[in-house]
């Protein structure tokens, strides 16, 4: 479980879902400043994990965390932001 939080992309839609009730794969990748299809695998692997649901309206698909999501995992994924956020980049050199 933990390996598949350890994802930059899919730790920062967990923690966008969790702070609102549900948003589609345009609307994550926008708040995300991510691509959608890099979005869209995330979404995928986490809801193969039992992590997110999803319902369609038309032909757009809105996911939202998963009933019963666990509260320590939640604030794993807050952590590893805060992480992402303190290091340095890359081209920094």
């Amino acid at each position: 479980m933990l390996s598949l939080m350890a994802d930059p992309t899919r730790a920062r839609v967990l923690f966008a879902l969790d702070m609102v009730e549900e948003l589609c794969v345009g609307d994550l990748a926008l708040a995300l400043e991510a691509n959608e299809d890099a979005v869209g695998y995330a979404l995928r692997l986490l809801r193969t994990a039992g992590l997110v649901t999803n319902r369609k309206q038309g032909r757009v698909v809105f996911y939202r965390l998963a009933e019963g999501f666990p509260e320590p995992l939640r604030q794993h994924c807050l952590r590893q932001l805060i992480v992402l956020s303190e290091a340095p980049a890359a081209d920094d050199d």
